[in-house]
């Protein structure tokens, strides 16, 4: 009870130091920078995740985590106990309020989703696994989308007495689950601003797995060297998924660029160019996942004859004013066209071109003629390992192999 009285005057001092109220007090940030456990309640499930408040020169920023990316805040307010990140690259806003066991309040994005959230400082025990049976590598997993997809990849690994993972779908991946096995099942979670995941992971006697999403579906994984696994079916290529009505013409576009200037792909900064278009939304979490590597490749290759271009697709709201597709680009310090398309429902009108368009995102890499040369749909994140690095690879060698083809001109 005394350690307990004491802890509370602890906070309550901090408190006051935040506030100004103590003159003297040198420091006047709140007791807030560290580690925190989180959770945020979605559809009555709670999501457990990594969070870090970090405190530079004053500036509170916090952090949510997609593996090892973080995705931090773009700016932050504290009032007393009262603390407010704002993350404008997905027109979010967690706010909370420090109490005597922690962090409480509520998660909100695009005005339309609201999270309860809650939050107590990170244990410094190091929690690992009770030693499951091994479920690292890649399984096969049934499925059925709107996509036409009859199976998924479910992308796991172990290290260092912590399980990571994650499910890799035609449009990405559902970003890195993380946790460890407990009372015979691997529990898993996500939250990085955005696909908040559960993820219940049952071992079977038959050698499967039964995942569990979010305490309600439930789908079947079989290893993929299991010939089980061919009844399940066969995982989409990102590569073959997607294609062009006629690969003879050269693809179109003509859209506004965010500050209104019309952009067309007649404009002279295309001709004789090796152009990347890109199929995006800034609401899109794989799309934020594939900026960074854009934004690299159009770094590594411009002066070579190289220019990307981002169609974007965005709710009516941000068409008027863009102002989260401004902060995406902010962020991953995006210096390439970015376009405003259209809303997302809108993806086969505005690109007409595409057959079987349906994932954000899609890239199109287009030769020096302006024709397609190569599609490729959606985008993993790093949490699916050798699918991630194959489709840099993959899209890397398209762009070096037409950059040094010169009969492609037209």
């Amino acid at each position: 009870m005394q350690t307990t009285a004491y802890l509370r005057t602890v906070v309550l001092v901090a408190l006051l130091f935040s506030a100004g109220r103590i003159a003297a007090a040198q420091d006047t940030s709140p007791p807030l920078p560290g580690r925190w456990q989180a959770s945020v309640t979605v559809n009555g499930v709670e999501i457990p995740f990594d969070f870090e408040i970090v405190n530079t020169s004053g500036a509170l920023t916090g952090s949510f985590f997609n593996g090892e990316r973080r995705i931090t805040s773009t700016a932050s307010r504290v009032e007393g106990n009262h603390v407010v990140f704002t993350f404008a690259q997905y027109a979010a806003a967690l706010e909370a309020t420090l109490q005597a066991d922690g962090l409480s309040g509520e998660y909100r994005r695009d005005a339309r989703l609201k999270y309860p959230f809650r939050a107590v400082p990170a244990a410094t025990k190091d929690i690992r696994d009770e030693g499951g049976p091994p479920i690292a590598g890649t399984w096969i997993v049934q499925a059925k989308s709107s996509k036409g997809e009859t199976a998924w990849r479910f992308i796991a690994r172990h290290d260092r007495g912590v399980t990571t993972a994650t499910i890799l779908r035609i449009d990405g991946d559902t970003g890195t689950l993380s946790g460890r096995y407990q009372d015979g099942r691997y529990v898993l979670s996500h939250f990085s601003g955005a696909r908040p995941m559960l993820l219940e992971v049952i071992p079977q006697q038959d050698g499967t797995l039964t995942l569990r999403q979010n305490g309600r579906t439930e789908l079947v994984a079989v290893r993929d060297t299991d010939a089980r696994a061919a009844g399940i079916g066969v995982p989409a290529d990102p590569s073959e998924h997607t294609g062009v009505t006629d690969p003879s013409e050269p693809f179109r576009f003509r859209f506004r660029d965010v500050n209104g200037n019309e952009v067309s792909s007649a404009d002279d900064r295309f001709a004789g160019k090796v152009v990347l278009v890109n199929i995006s939304g800034s609401w899109c979490p794989n799309c934020h996942d594939e900026a960074p590597f854009l934004a690299a490749l159009y770094t590594k290759y411009r002066s070579r004859g190289l220019e990307v271009v981002t169609l974007s697709f965005e709710e009516e709201d941000q068409l008027k004013n863009p102002e989260r597709l401004r902060a995406f680009i902010r962020t991953y310090g995006i210096e390439y066209t970015v376009l405003l398309a259209g809303t997302p429902d809108q993806l086969a009108e505005k690109v007409p071109q595409g057959k079987n368009l349906n994932a954000f995102p899609t890239t199109f890499i287009l030769g020096r003629d302006g024709r397609v040369r190569m599609v490729h749909a959606g985008f993993p994140s790093p949490g699916s390992g050798e699918f991630y690095r194959r489709a840099e690879t993959d899209v890397s060698r398209e762009i070096e192999r037409l950059l040094d083809d010169r009969g492609s001109r037209p």
